[in-house]
């Protein structure tokens, strides 16, 4: 069975990072934690920053994550890391959360162009994955040249959606990849997303599915871009082929979306033009034998990614506790599985790496969606439990300092 490895090498960035999380912390009212990492340890920032929200509403947010000395010691990165492996976790013990809580979490699509034309074959083979091979071909060879160097809302791009129209193949795909508007979806719910170690979700009743893998923004009420991480945007492929109607079904489920392992806050030496050189990997290994390596350059995306924020934040919609975006991604997996021409599915048991040296790694095992423990610990749940561990105040507290 491929393993879920969690050395603290293979997990957090390759240079000096402030990085913040959450951590679920046991004891007399278990809860999630606000945590940051100072050299290999943890630190609970709860009782100054009861939510991620909070303090990604800080402008000077990095240099805050830095000054722990009045922060609980919590744990070893290590310790922390060897405990959030699902499979083998002691829940007396802290283990790892999605890094995001109040935030919206929202995905953009069709955001590359290697991607659009997967798309278009999802929605031309109506889901059939049996139709994808011989669309492929087709589709690269028709639409494929004539689709580089095309700036979205161009006059350029508006010339050849016309042209397209005239040959009978335009699609909504195409609208949304070179038109003016991009695609921003809700692509889960608020602290609904799990972190690294936990299981990700596929319906059992998908027979085309695959991982997305993605740089997410973590983005304040202001529409300020604090910082970033990885994500896992799993998508059915046959239901959202089936009918772009489907989209909420093929993308929001049960443990669907993973994201983690930490935010990467920005500093002077990582920001924008940082995320603009990641070239992300993504690694399958099933219990099968098969393997799949791939990798997505965000050099190649379409629009920028402070072009994708200001599509999704602007004066027609707010986020009041901030949000985290999906930027997208360029990989789709194409190699054949089972048999000739049938592609890539997920099966149970894969283990799903996805990677990039100024992030870490994100690791998630598949499962189905109705055999991973249901979401059950919600908004309310969130500050019944700040309350009940006595942190109803400061959440008050910095209300009234931050007003939205």
């Amino acid at each position: 069975m491929p393993e879920l490895m969690m050395d603290l090498a293979d997990s957090l960035p390759s240079d000096d990072a402030i990085l913040v999380g959450r951590v679920w912390m046991p004891g007399d009212i278990p809860g999630p934690s606000i945590v940051s990492l100072v050299g290999h340890d943890v630190y609970d920032m709860t009782p100054v920053f009861p939510t991620m929200s909070d303090l990604l509403e800080q402008d000077d947010a990095a240099e805050l994550a830095r000054q722990t000395g009045s922060c609980k010691r919590v744990c070893s990165v290590s310790e922390l890391l060897a405990n959030s492996v699902e499979s083998v976790r002691d829940p007396s013990k802290p283990y790892l959360l999605s890094p995001v809580d109040l935030q919206a979490i929202k995905a953009c699509g069709v955001t590359f162009m290697v991607s659009l034309i997967e798309r278009v074959i999802e929605e031309k083979a109506a889901g059939d994955l049996r139709q994808a091979a011989v669309l492929r071909e087709s589709l690269t060879d028709t639409i494929g040249e004539s689709l580089l160097n095309i700036k979205p809302g161009s006059s350029q791009a508006e010339a050849l959606k016309r042209a397209l129209i005239d040959k009978g193949i335009w699609s909504q795909y195409l609208e949304v990849a070179i038109g003016p508007d991009a695609e921003v979806f809700t692509k889960a719910q608020v602290l609904s997303s799990v972190g690294r170690g936990a299981s990700i979700g596929v319906h059992p009743a998908s027979q085309w599915n695959n991982p997305e893998p993605e740089i997410v923004l973590a983005v304040n009420s202001r529409g300020n871009i604090m910082g970033a991480t990885l994500g896992n945007d799993v998508n059915l492929r046959d239901f959202e082929g089936r009918s772009a109607l489907l989209l909420g079904s093929a993308k929001d489920n049960n443990a669907s979306c993973a994201i983690g392992p930490f935010i990467r806050l920005f500093d002077g030496s990582f920001n924008l033009d940082t995320i603009r050189r990641c070239i992300v990997s993504l690694d399958i290994e099933g219990e099968d034998g098969f393997s799949l390596s791939g990798t997505s350059h965000m050099a190649e995306i379409s629009r920028s990614p402070e072009e994708l924020v200001a599509h999704s934040r602007n004066e027609h919609h707010y986020f009041p506790d901030g949000f985290v975006l999906f930027l997208g991604t360029m990989f789709v997996p194409t190699q054949d599985r089972d048999r000739p021409g049938m592609g890539f599915t997920h099966k149970v048991g894969d283990v799903v790496t996805i990677s990039t040296p100024s992030l870490g790694r994100l690791m998630n095992r598949v499962d189905y969606t109705h055999r991973i423990a249901p979401w059950t610990f919600g908004v309310r749940s969130l500050f019944r439990n700040l309350m009940a561990r006595g942190l109803a105040d400061r959440v008050l507290a910095l209300g009234r300092e931050k007003p939205v």
